[in-house]
């Protein structure tokens, strides 16, 4: 069966909210400062797609390991050429890795079977067009539960999860470091594990 919208009913929904800290986030990002960054441009996976984009909630994704928030940002749009990804150099020097800190956030678990729960499937990390996972974060974000964001399977590294948090989030969440990607401790091993070769 495909994946469908959230059903009108689902503000009735128990939801039951996993804790996590701050500090497990990792972000790979293009800016120096100003971080964590919450989007409204309705172009990802679990953006708020309605209305005038000023009056939409905005989203920051993160991984929950550097080799996710590797793949998730810095490999999203690659191809591999016979298992190797070819990259410039600049897409790595012009990038930084953002550690953070601040109070417990609550995320939607669509994971395991809290996801199966819900009514999803595991597509909503993979299924393209995002309509219909945009549509489900609009309908976690207004769900009476209130929580932060979603915890999610990354679809570039299925063997680890991500989070989007939604943007009234940001008073829990303070970014602490930003190292430059080739300097951040893991950044070789994640790069001969993905078969990077650069021009």
């Amino acid at each position: 069966m495909a994946l469908s919208a959230p059903p009108r009913s689902f503000s009735k929904v128990q939801l039951i909210p996993v804790p996590l800290d701050p500090a497990t986030l990792i972000r790979v990002s293009r800016c120096s400062s100003g971080e964590p960054y919450f989007g409204r441009s309705a172009a990802n996976r679990f953006d708020d797609h309605r209305r005038a984009k000023s009056k939409r909630f905005g989203t920051c994704y993160f991984g929950l390991s550097f080799p996710v928030a590797f793949a998730e940002t810095v490999l999203h749009d690659e191809i591999p050429v016979k298992g190797k990804f070819e990259i410039a150099v600049e897409e790595l020097e012009n990038r930084h890795v953002i550690c953070f800190s601040g109070s417990s956030l609550q995320l939607a678990d669509m994971t395991g079977a809290s996801l199966k729960r819900m009514g999803a499937d595991g597509s909503i990390s993979t299924v393209t067009p995002y309509d219909l996972p945009q549509r489900w974060a609009v309908a976690l974000h207004d769900h009476p539960a209130q929580v932060d964001g979603i915890l999610y399977v990354s679809r570039h590294m299925n063997t680890g999860t991500a989070v989007v948090l939604f943007d009234r989030a940001r008073p829990k969440i303070k970014a602490v470091r930003y190292d430059p990607l080739p300097d951040y401790p893991g950044a070789l091993r994640a790069a001969m594990a993905f078969g990077l070769e650069f021009r």
